[in-house]
């Protein structure tokens, strides 16, 4: 692999950003303002050079799978154009929210098991680090030898505990963010025979596939399987344990429940849904994880903690593309205009914490001896900007010139430095 030096851009350091220049060859970062040495030059005049994005729960991709409700295309078509989607938006490894439920269609493990299949197949052919996150419904046993496989796989994947059962069924009198633990004997359970739940339930029976009725009778007998979830849940805990798999638990709501979690070896604390569970989390050293469209958006479409809110009183670690893959470089343009924090401790929530989070100290950071990880932006002053060229792991994954525009001639904006 031949070596490149990116010269002239301004360079996004974990502690600053100041102009240099950044070489690399055989897929790692080499030197920082070395010698041209015969490496292949790259004209980053005007850009900022920024580590790539690590992006540990997105969920997008199930838009390539299925682009209309109840139209599904050939998995490896929609895994191949969300790889493309993934370069252009600067992030080098993605982490795709796999959910793993009872439910038919889309989020079946039938659908997980194409998935694994087909990311296996392309793995040669895809440009960016495309990597899984079991979003294990805990009311789905069926998921468990999926669950195996993929744990024993090279590239470990992440696990994320999930019951959107239970908040499914929670009674209509108790807000969703505060359901009580789900596994409580007197967890206050919603009248399925209802009308209103009928209605509640068409958009995932849609989903499914199901007609209406058909699906909400389905949620009723799963709903009798609540028995075994605590102890599915300490199996798979087990399994991740051993393989030293990153641990999530996800809408958190109560201190019970991310206590519980917690102590079969969840460490991270994604999308809480109540300030005392940010407050729990940051106590015992948890990593804690919002969406990213929240903190772009200016606020949860569910109602939860607002992320700005959060990252100012020090209680986010880290800011994940959830639906939307733009919205990772999106929302550091957001909090960056509204004086939340300074670009590079905003930059921190999308690389270098998530890669920690993740166990993968090898990238998330621009520093000699690790993955060539990288993200050449053209930031125009006040405006919006954009990815211009990615590299993983020292590839060229994506590379687009702005009509008319001949060399790097703009500056980044000015809050950049």
């Amino acid at each position: 692999m031949t070596a490149e030096l990116i010269e002239g851009a301004r360079v996004l350091f974990e502690d600053r950003v100041q102009q240099a220049s950044v070489r690399i060859e055989g897929g790692v970062i080499t030197g920082i303002d070395v010698a041209r040495d015969g490496a292949q030059v790259i004209d980053g005049r005007g850009r900022l050079l920024a580590p790539a994005f690590v992006d540990i729960h997105g969920d997008a991709f199930e838009r390539q799978i299925m682009p209309r409700p109840g139209v599904t295309v050939p998995v490896e078509t929609a895994l191949l154009e969300t790889d493309r989607q993934l370069a252009a938006n600067g992030i080098a490894t993605a982490y795709h929210a796999l959910t793993l439920s009872w439910e038919p269609g889309l989020r079946s493990v039938d659908t997980g098991w194409q998935v694994v299949r087909g990311l296996q197949r392309l793995a040669p052919r895809l440009t960016t680090e495309n990597r899984l996150q079991l979003r294990w419904e805990t009311f789905c046993p069926e998921a468990l030898p999926l669950i195996v496989e993929a744990l024993d796989a090279p590239q470990t994947p992440s696990v994320a505990f999930n019951d959107h059962t239970s908040a499914a069924l929670l009674h209509p009198s108790v807000a969703l963010h505060d359901r009580p633990f789900d596994l409580v004997p007197d967890y206050p359970v919603t009248d399925m025979s209802t009308p209103a739940f009928a209605q509640k339930m068409e958009a995932r029976a849609k989903r499914s596939q199901m007609a209406t009725g058909e699906f909400v009778a389905l949620m009723s007998r799963v709903w009798n399987r609540r028995g075994r979830v605590a102890d599915d849940i300490a199996a798979v805990a087990f399994l991740a344990r051993d393989r030293a798999a990153p641990m999530l638990s996800h809408d958190d709501s109560q201190i019970e429940t991310r206590d519980f979690y917690r102590g079969h070896g969840a460490r991270i604390a994604e999308f809480p849904m109540h300030e005392r569970v940010f407050l729990t989390a940051r106590e015992a050293g948890d990593w804690i994880v919002l969406g990213a469209p929240n903190a772009m958006r200016g606020g949860s479409h569910l109602g939860s903690p607002g992320a700005a809110e959060m990252i100012r009183r020090g209680l986010c670690d880290i800011l994940a593309s959830d639906y939307f893959y733009p919205a990772m470089l999106g929302a550091v343009v957001r909090l960056l205009a509204d004086g939340v924090a300074g670009l590079p401790a905003l930059w921190r929530l999308v690389s270098a914490n998530p890669a920690a989070a993740m166990g993968l100290h090898d990238r998330g950071r621009i520093a000699p001896g690790l993955r060539a990880d990288l993200v050449l932006l053209d930031w125009p002053d006040a405006a919006m900007p954009a990815p211009l060229r990615l590299w993983s792991a020292g590839r060229a994954g994506y590379a687009a010139l702005p009509s008319g525009t001949a060399s790097a001639a703009r500056a980044p904006v000015h809050q950049a430095g």
